[in-house]
């Protein structure tokens, strides 16, 4: 290479350091690229801050917004960009607050065992294998209606054979319910959070039957979801098994008849997308129709040259996807897909570029207004990070690819597409699930080709020929190409160290690493560089970051100590926390597993271990009160899973479950420093419980106070 051309490209890496502020002047042309970052920062600093805002903070906002309105107006150029990046945050902050006020709901204030009535309008299948129902409409026992939560959900324990649940039904049973859980951990995940947005009050199961009490009511908006469950049980009955399951998932949305131990061999293999309607799903459908109307237009002689073809192919598409979109149920992974689909095909409509990174900012833009809970999803930070990895790739393929033997183009583009997204969602993948999967390039190099040529162009088919009575074969053809996809999971999860299991990295890391990634993809020159030193120190903070020492989970119900094996647990109940304290361990062990470590001994109920130079005690189960006299001395660290006697009083740091129900979860150091979930938490809409309204007398508490209880 001549030397003038390599000094040219190293001079990119420092880039606008002669000036810095005209490079800031080119850069406000930019400004739609650059507004959902400041619009993320905004909807995060929300959601990071640990009190719910007030009129202060939103006057601020409203101030920030008009000085930058002012100085785009008055102001010099280079201050443009960073005027539009306030005034972004600004409307992502309160946007991101609107929308939790706007959902808020009732939550149950306790522990409840009694008479459930609702409306079923929700379907699926829990992390257990067992069915879960999701109800509105819902009446408890001497629970004062104001204090009812607006939806709940209800796992189905035991026989429920007798029960045909379907979109509308009005039931009634006995059920178990507690509010939605509180963090395994300080910083962990919040379902509470996730609960609140969906507007669920409540979460529970029953062993008792379900009874229908009424038939569905004429609804519009259990309209779709009736139509979703009755395709969903006929192309299931058509093609039979997982197979089946999976299809019907792919074509509607209802995921209830995919078991978890299907779940989790896509999961393994990187495959899990597929069971989920997301972009990829959405972009199959709508290409193909699009694909196959204006190539039959094509062919209908010299209307072809009169007719705007692609032009009505796009409508067509449009209204395909939309129809697709009122099936599958809208949630909202199907809406950012749904969103993504029609800006493109919109800008097939008015002459403009289909896909560039200005449709993906508006899509972003658009979704983060309506739907601000949605950037803390790995949903859309996946189907985000994946879709501007492709479009980035984009331009240097068709650079490049003539170059290539035609024959062996699309093998390279897959593989080339596959390894693209794969990089771009790895790191986000890992930080949620704690675990990465190894050949998922070779997986989705297997699956994602019959996905498109055979799976949705049949689904397509199925949905065209079936009210003519001719569904059968389409339906087969899907058979074969689901049966094939499952095949390649199973294969591919089989392999020797199909996965890798990393620990859940400190909660700054995620944030930088989306706004670093994005700054480089936006910016030039020396603030490039700058951005790619910054995603190189995320991932070093992550690498380096370390695990507490010792975890003790809310209400005292379970206690793990980390040893030079890895985690031990005093117990492996209740499973959703320690398994939740493993993956985030990056630990592949199962619970019992963990239990059996060199850590804690003595019997059930009374474990003991060595923390910091004293004695730790977990007590649990009924012996637990008969046993903490003894185990309260010389210093010792006793966790207690129930309320200590009034009055009482030992040599020993003491954590009863009134004291953790102060604190929840807690985590401390190597040096002893403590961490207290609920103050990390802060006081926000979806952490401070409400008061109790009705102490119901014959209450009794679910088997545990996590979402593991409806499971």
């Amino acid at each position: 290479m001549h030397p003038g051309a390599t000094r040219l490209r190293l001079s990119g890496l420092w880039g606008g350091l002669a000036d810095p502020l005209a490079a800031l002047d080119r850069a406000q042309l930019d400004w739609v690229l650059w507004a959902p970052l400041g619009l993320g920062t905004g909807v995060g600093l929300y959601f990071l801050l640990p009190f719910e805002p007030g009129v202060p903070v939103f006057a601020g906002a409203a101030l920030v917004i008009v000085l930058a309105v002012l100085v785009w107006l008055r102001g010099p150029g280079f201050l443009h960009l960073p005027a539009t990046l306030l005034v972004m945050a600004a409307l992502g902050l309160m946007s991101a607050s609107w929308r939790a006020h706007a959902v808020a709901a009732p939550v149950l204030g306790f522990n409840y065992y009694g008479p459930v009535e609702g409306r079923i309008i929700g379907i699926d299948r829990s992390a257990r294998d067992v069915i879960r129902l999701t109800l509105d409409q819902v009446t408890l026992s001497r629970v004062a209606p104001e204090a009812r939560p607006a939806k709940i959900r209800i796992a189905l324990h035991g026989d429920i054979a007798r029960l045909a649940p379907e979109p509308g039904l009005r039931v009634a049973t006995t059920a178990h319910l507690s509010p939605p859980a509180e963090p395994i951990a300080p910083g962990a995940w919040d379902f509470r959070r996730n609960a609140w947005f969906e507007g669920l009050g409540a979460l529970g199961y029953t062993r008792s039957p379900v009874v229908v009490i009424a038939p569905p009511a004429e609804d519009w908006g259990l309209a779709a979801h009736r139509v979703r469950m009755r395709l969903s049980a006929a192309m299931q009955a058509h093609i039979g098994g997982q197979a089946g399951a999976v299809a019907a998932a792919l074509m509607t949305g209802d995921r209830s008849g995919i078991a978890e131990a299907t779940n989790a061999t896509m999961r393994a293999s990187n495959l899990y997308h597929i069971v989920s309607i997301s972009g990829l799903h959405m972009g199959m459908l709508a290409g193909f129709v699009f694909g196959a109307l204006r190539w039959g237009l094509a062919l209908i002689g010299p209307f072809a040259l009169i007719w705007p073809t692609k032009k009505i192919a796009a409508a067509v598409a449009l209204a395909a996807s939309t129809l697709y979109l009122w099936v599958s149920g809208g949630d909202i992974a199907t809406q950012r897909a749904w969103i993504m689909t029609a800006v493109m095909l919109s800008a097939i409509l008015v002459d403009r570029r289909a896909l560039s990174l200005h449709t993906v900012a508006l899509a972003a833009i658009f979704l983060l207004l309506l739907w601000p809970e949605a950037l803390t999803g790995p949903g859309f930070q996946m189907s985000f990070a994946a879709t501007v990895a492709l479009i980035l790739m984009a331009a240097p393929w068709a650079a490049h690819h003539h170059r290539l033997p035609w024959v062996l183009r699309p093998v390279i583009m897959l593989v080339l597409t596959s390894l693209v997204a794969g990089l771009a969602t790895a790191p986000i993948a890992a930080a949620h699930f704690g675990r990465m999967s190894q050949y998922g390039i070779l997986a989705n190099l297997l699956a994602v080709p019959v996905m498109g040529i055979v799976v949705m162009p049949a689904g397509v088919l199925a949905a065209v020929l079936a009210p003519l009575g001719l569904a059968g074969p389409a339906l087969w053809l899907m058979g074969l190409g689901t049966e094939w996809v499952l095949a390649v999971a199973e294969f591919v999860a089989g392999l020797a160290g199909a996965q890798t299991f990393l620990p859940e990295p400190p909660g700054w890391v995620l944030p930088v690493l989306a706004l670093a990634a994005g700054a480089a993809v936006l910016s030039r020159g020396a603030f490039r560089s700058a951005m790619v030193a910054v995603l190189l120190l995320a991932f070093a903070g992550w690498g380096l970051a370390s695990r507490p020492a010792l975890l003790i989970a809310p209400e005292g119900a379970l206690v793990g100590l980390m040893t030079p094996e890895g985690r031990a647990l005093s117990k492996a109940a209740p499973s959703f926390t320690a398994e939740g304290w493993l993956e985030a361990d990056g630990d592949a062990v199962t619970p019992k597993e963990a239990v059996a470590r060199a850590g804690f001994s003595g019997p059930k109920g009374v474990r003991q271990a060595a923390w910091q130079g004293r004695a730790l005690w977990h007590l649990s189960g009924k012996s637990a009160l008969a046993n903490l006299e003894k185990t309260c001395r010389d210093g010792a660290l006793v966790v207690l899973d129930t309320i200590a006697p009034e009055g009482f009083k030992g040599d020993c740091q003491l954590y009863d479950a009134r004291r953790l129900a102060r604190t929840g979860a807690l985590a401390f150091d190597a040096l002893g420093q403590s961490r207290a979930a609920r103050t990390e938490a802060g006081h926000r809409l979806w952490t401070d419980r409400p008061k109790r309204k009705t102490p119901p007398a014959n209450r009794t508490a679910p088997d545990s106070n996590s979402p593991e209880g409806d499971q």
